[in-house]
């Protein structure tokens, strides 16, 4: 073995060919002109456009608000109202147990956590079974 025979353990990296030098010629296989041959070529998808003309309603038409009730435990219902009141989603507003979603009113849900030692009526509420149990033992309603 001479010095000669010797070789690199790692290839060099080929120069990257460009228009003027490259292997390809003048236009490096790009064709003649026109926007595809110039650089920062990037067609957008034609869709795109089409859905940009269109009026500021877009997406998906679902209220993302619309499904999903907001919790409140009897604790804090326990804590806030004096027995013989009305509890409501108004009520709740109120007393700040729940706050307006884009200046509507939520749909509220009562659960059943903490214990409920006051006779109260509920109006309007979506209850869970378990809270309903513990509504009418204290003495409420559900209405």
């Amino acid at each position: 073995m001479q010095i000669h025979d010797l070789k690199p353990k790692t290839k060099q990296k080929k120069s990257r060919q460009i228009g003027r030098g490259g292997k390809r010629g003048t236009t490096s296989g790009r064709g003649t002109k026109g926007q595809s041959a110039r650089a920062g070529n990037k067609k957008r998808p034609e869709l795109r456009d089409i859905i940009k003309k269109l009026p500021k309603l877009r997406g998906y038409r679902f209220s993302p608000n619309s499904g999903n009730a907001l919790p409140v435990n009897l604790a804090t219902i326990d804590k806030k109202f004096v027995s013989g009141e009305e509890v409501s989603a108004k009520t709740l507003l109120e007393k700040g147990l729940i706050d307006s979603k884009k200046g509507k009113m939520p749909a509220v849900k009562i659960l059943a956590t903490g214990t409920l030692t006051k006779a109260l009526n509920f109006q309007g509420l979506k209850v869970s079974a378990s809270a309903l149990a513990k509504i009418e033992q204290a003495g409420g309603k559900v209405s």
